[in-house]
């Protein structure tokens, strides 16, 4: 076998709990993380939570503070140049994920260490090293830095709102496919596949589906086990040094969506309507992921996200070419107009 250099970055820390917001100083002083410091957080929960972690900051360390709207090359530009006039060696990332996604891609941009403090666990971008920015031109995730840290307040995310959550279990669950996807372009194409690396987005998946059985009686709870799987996805990206544990088909089927009309759904939602249809293909349980889906209330149907039912057959006979060069299920050709018609309507995605 030829093996190639493979470089794994992963964080060197990950603080999970209740109430550790106000102990960020000292988890940079454990990192040796210094100043200046540049916070780049969203609008409303990123600027509350902003404030709780600057009490802890002290007075003698140099930092800024930028607000971000959307993950776009705008705010991505902003964002550097306000790291380059303070000499930021630190970016951090406070929020959902488009103030995380802007904050890690920057860092890779100027070469900071990013630390990643997210306030809902909507999808795993909030810990992998990737990131989802608008204006370049893909519908897919790129590079960005790696998070040296990752805070995880379980407090602030468990209050996040419930669609927030149910989107992060979505993007999730879709492992489940995505690793199918990865292992049959193993098969078929020769791809490199890690089975250390599947085997983690694979738990992430399941630890998903668990989080289902226990949020309703316990959010705290539910939500722990959500981050967590969350993580581990992020680490099993870091270690692939690519998005293919975590994106497969179903990923390719959320993707041609909002191509087609952007901020439809949150992208966590259109993965795990995703999955049920890819799994589907895949042969696999894909009653029992819509079950579990649908017992924590998320939308399930195509209608209950505003998607016509003719953009749900359209984005299923294109998502192949969205990525061509990563085989699924899906693949060289792509479904016909009538077979995902058929996929569409035996699992219930459109009536």
């Amino acid at each position: 076998m030829d093996l190639k250099e493979h470089i794994i970055n992963l964080p060197r820390k990950v603080y999970i709990g209740n109430n550790i917001l106000e102990e960020i100083n000292t988890y940079f002083t454990q990192l040796n993380l210094g100043s200046p410091y540049l916070f780049v957080t969203g609008p409303f929960v990123g600027e509350l939570v902003t404030k709780r972690v600057l009490e802890s900051i002290p007075q003698n360390k140099e930092y800024e503070i930028i607000t971000v709207k959307d993950a776009t090359l705008d705010y991505v530009y902003a964002t550097e140049e306000a790291a380059k006039k303070i000499g930021a060696k630190v970016i951090v990332g406070i929020g959902g994920g488009k103030s995380i996604d802007v904050a890690k891609y920057a860092a890779y941009k100027v070469n900071s260490e990013f630390v990643s403090i997210p306030t809902a666990p909507s999808h795993d971008g909030i810990t992998s090293p990737f990131a989802s920015i608008k204006g370049l031109g893909k519908a897919v995730s790129v590079k960005a830095k790696e998070p040296v840290a990752i805070v995880s307040d379980i407090g602030v995310i468990s209050s996040a709102p419930r669609r927030l959550i149910n989107a992060g279990i979505g993007d999730t669950v879709g492992k489940i496919v995505a690793v199918k996807d990865w292992k049959l372009a193993s098969k078929l194409r020769g791809e490199y596949y890690g089975d250390y690396t599947a085997s983690l987005a694979l738990m992430s998946a399941k630890h998903a589906l668990m989080c289902t059985k226990i949020i309703e009686k316990d959010v705290e709870a539910g939500v722990r086990i959500l981050m967590e799987a969350l993580i581990t996805s992020g680490v099993a990206m870091g270690m692939a040094g690519s998005t293919r544990p975590a994106s497969g088909s179903e990923h390719l089927f959320a993707h041609a969506i909002e191509i087609m009309k952007p901020d439809v759904a949150l992208h966590g939602e259109l993965v795990g309507i995703g999955t049920i249809m890819m799994a589907y293909l895949h042969g696999l349980r894909w009653k029992r992921i819509k079950k579990s889906l649908m017992s924590v209330g998320f939308p399930v149907r195509a209608r209950d996200l505003g998607i016509p039912d003719e953009m749900v057959l359209k984005a299923l006979t294109i998502a192949h070419s969205i990525r061509p060069e990563r085989y699924t299920i899906l693949g060289d050709r792509g479904l016909t107009w009538r077979s995902a018609e058929k996929i569409a309507q035996d699992t219930g995605v459109i009536d």
